[in-house]
């Protein structure tokens, strides 16, 4: 390539810290209750003072052991516990207590679907592996709050946070763009969510994401790497996504402007500055030898048994992956269908299935639940929990249907009824409406004098056109509104085959 040439390789991992969804922290009985006033959750053990000791929280491993499985991690046999020594004023004890060269879980990957757009091919359902370095334990810092509005340099400080247990999965540097890094980490999200290991809110900080960034020249066979750049505490799909390619931008720039040599600069540390749409530089990157890691001696190592990994992997099986997998192969779902039920959470993909096992059609179910269901949780601000009508009483509805007992617009207005009456049966919602099942010969009759009376449609079912045959089903709900629509039109052309 010559000096001028602007073709490099990207080169992405991702550090994400997502919170477990503990109702204590994890060293100590203090709340991870979000939101509370400040440094109203907090105890000797997580404040640092002098003689307290830390008691190790037992949900929190087993969470991160059911992560760890659901990640394709070996699970250590035995672990330790370290601390990582940096000064900041949210970490009152000085250090930070984590995992070091033992970690709870090791290895492991993820897969994530490519877009058509990012893929070569430029071909569906392509998947990505992301491999993992490993997945450990830490707690959480607390968090400084800054005045910026006050006119004066106003620092203050909430350890309520101070102690949270937190699981940080790191990536090997397998992400290629800024797309790849988004999809990767909704993924590791849904995938938390899914198992009950976090709750996954990216708004109170129960998953943020450190990415380290660098690009890849080739000049005269050889390669020249930006130095790594570590942008930190990114909150939202949407910081990581845009930081990532400000960041590309930005190191390309440099590197076209200095012809920077590998090492002729320092790794740096940059936070994301939202409001103004970049990085911005903190600090020189701190190595591993910075942190001065050494034993923890106030924790004694954990030593997971056979029945504590046999156990996690058991309750790992519920992942994202295996529900696409329920919706689209044995269900027969379309793929964007699939993916707008999963995205919805697992309680809506549940409910979905129970509807299923209580005898309703599959492609049935999704269409309503796609369209009637998912509206009314969005206008009621509600989760699937709440939703008014029981999985059983939507699968009595929707059969209904299959069985010509109401027709689509009917079963609509049953559901509205259900809804405001959720002790109602279906039949006493059906009923409630005035809606009566039509007899078979009276839509026979019906037929045989919408056909008398129009020609025409005889001449075009004949001719090949057999959707002609719509056209009768509004009259025939204008002399009988309890008229199936399917019924009226599968009659009709079973009428004119007839007169053939």
């Amino acid at each position: 390539m010559n000096d001028t040439a602007t073709d490099y390789r990207v080169v992405i991992g991702l550090e994400v810290h997502v919170q477990l969804k503990t109702q204590t922290k994890l060293f100590c009985r203090c709340s991870t209750r979000f939101g509370q006033p400040p440094n109203t959750q907090v105890c000797p053990v997580c404040l640092g003072l002098p003689g307290a000791l830390p008691v190790l929280n037992a949900h929190a491993i087993e969470l991160a052991c059911r992560a760890g499985a659901a990640l394709n991690c070996e699970l250590a046999d035995s672990t330790k516990w370290d601390r990582k020594n940096y000064f900041y004023p949210d970490l009152p004890k000085g250090y930070q207590t984590s995992q070091y060269d033992l970690p709870i879980c090791a290895g492991g990957h993820v897969d994530i679907p490519i877009a058509p757009s990012v893929h070569p091919s430029g071909s569906e359902n392509v998947v990505k592996r992301i491999r993992l370095v490993r997945a450990h334990l830490e707690e959480d810092a607390g968090k400084s709050m800054h005045d910026e509005h006050s006119g004066r340099a106003d620092s203050k400080i909430d350890l309520n946070r101070a102690g949270t247990p937190l699981l940080e999965i790191v990536s090997e540097p397998d992400l290629s763009c800024a797309e790849e890094a988004k999809t990767y980490l909704s993924e590791l999200r849904l995938l938390m969510v899914y198992l009950g290991v976090s709750d996954g809110n990216m708004q109170e900080g129960s998953l943020r994401a450190d990415a380290n960034v660098n690009l890849h020249f080739v000049r005269d066979g050889k390669t020249i790497a930006t130095p790594i750049v570590e942008v930190k505490n990114l909150n939202s799909f949407r910081s990581v996504e845009r930081a990532i390619d400000f960041e590309v931008a930005r190191q390309a720039s440099e590197f076209l402007r200095t012809g920077l040599a590998k090492g002729q600069a320092p790794k740096q540390t940059r936070g994301w500055n939202d409001a103004l749409g970049q990085t911005e530089l903190q600090r020189e990157k701190e190595e591993e030898a910075d942190y001065r890691y050494f034993p923890c001696p106030d924790l004694v190592p954990v030593r997971l048994t056979s029945l504590q990994k046999q156990t996690a992997n058991e309750q790992s099986t519920a992942t994202p992956t295996h529900y696409r997998d329920l919706l689209i192969h044995e269900h027969e779902l379309k793929s964007n269908d699939a993916e707008i039920l999963i995205q919805q959470g697992k309680s809506v993909v549940e409910y979905f299935l129970h509807c299923i096992r209580a005898g309703a059609n599959a492609k049935r179910v999704a269409v309503w639940m796609l369209q009637d269901v998912l509206r009314t949780l969005n206008d009621r601000s509600i989760g699937i929990e709440l939703y008014p009508v029981s999985p059983t009483r939507m699968a009595e509805l929707l059969t209904a249907i299959e069985q010509g007992k109401v027709d689509t617009s009917q079963a609509k207005q049953a559901l509205a009824k259900l809804i405001d009456e959720p002790n109602l049966s279906v039949d006493a919602a059906i009923e409630s409406l005035g809606i009566v099942r039509v007899d078979a010969s009276e839509i026979e009759s019906l037929c045989k004098e919408l056909l008398a009376e129009n020609t025409d449609v005889i001449d075009k079912v004949r001719a090949g056109n057999t959707k002609a045959v719509a056209a009768l089903v509004g009259q025939a709900k204008k002399r009988n509104r309890n008229a199936d629509p399917r019924l009226v039109q599968e009659t009709c052309l079973k009428l004119i085959e007839q007169m053939q």
